[in-house]
């Protein structure tokens, strides 16, 4: 039989972490869904002064973290989920091949503070994806783009080649170690995607080409690709007080909420979406 959480929550960083622990506090049956436990960005800040206690460095905070999360017995799974679907009074996540399925979800991914680009978001579902597995087989004979933000997600790339005609890949790092008969490693820098009904071209500073579809892959994806139907201020969700979001059972947590985008209010934020989680549940359960 099909194994239901009670709360899945969505983001290895710090409001992902603290829903997770305040979960397991409350007794309920969670997963914790990410990539990565608290990603690289904490690992790099110099100073952190803005979290309660801490006066240290990224890394001090993350060691103090890693080893709570091992006295706790807290557990990353490690994926990048990719939709979050409401089916039969419960939510379906996926994340390439696997799936989970649970009562109540908590988003925690983050924001992507960098800006998208000019048409990335109209084209959404008409020629724009952000996940490889997904959509692939959709493109299969056709041209496509690939924007890639780290080497993480070269091997996606290969894979959108075992469908497409042609991928041209963007990699917006340095050193990519990508290639394959059907790649093009190209150096430009993507500004925009263009089209009518669909997308029909993607344009870089140099010039543009035609193609069927653009894949951007990165970690963190616009929340409204991920939960079909969620309301949003941009690039962030629109959540109440007690972070619940438009859906029934959905909630949100940490930089994905709003500014400001510090690990204070990730954790506090974190803990009261667990809470709010446990009360939606006590509330269904005595209907």
């Amino acid at each position: 039989m099909e194994h239901v959480f009670d709360v899945a929550v969505v983001g290895g960083g710090i409001a992902g972490y603290t829903a997770a622990l305040t979960a397991k506090n409350l007794l309920l049956d969670y997963v914790w869904l990410g990539a990565s436990a608290f990603g690289e960005k904490l690992a790099v800040a110099e100073k952190v002064t803005n979290f309660p206690a801490v006066s240290g460095s990224g890394k001090d905070l993350l060691a103090a973290l890693k080893g709570q999360m091992e006295r706790e017995g807290v557990a990353l799974t490690r994926c990048r989920v990719d939709g979050v679907y409401a089916s039969g009074g419960r939510y379906l996540l996926t994340a390439g091949e696997k799936a989970f399925s649970a009562k109540t979800v908590i988003l925690a991914t983050g924001v992507e503070t960098k800006g998208q680009l000019k048409g990335e978001r109209d084209f959404l579902g008409r020629g724009v994806s952000y996940c490889a597995v997904c959509d692939g087989a959709l493109y299969k004979g056709k041209k496509i783009a690939a924007v890639l933000s780290s080497p993480e997600f070269e091997d996606e790339a290969r894979y959108l080649a075992r469908f497409a005609e042609k991928v041209y890949a963007f990699c917006l790092y340095k050193g990519p170690a990508l290639s394959g008969e059907n790649i093009e490693v190209r150096g430009e820098i993507p500004v925009a995607v263009e089209g009518n009904a669909r997308i029909e071209r993607i344009v870089t500073k140099e010039g543009s080409l035609n193609v069927d579809g653009v894949f951007f892959l990165k970690n963190s994806a616009p929340p409204q690709a991920l939960v079909g139907g969620l309301q949003t201020d941009g690039a962030h969700v629109r959540v109440g007080r007690d972070l619940s979001t438009n859906l029934a059972g959905l909630f949100a947590a940490g930089d994905i909420t709003g500014r400001p985008y510090q690990y204070a209010k990730a954790a506090g934020e974190g803990c009261v979406a667990a809470h709010s989680a446990k009360a939606y549940l006590d509330k269904t359960l005595s209907v």
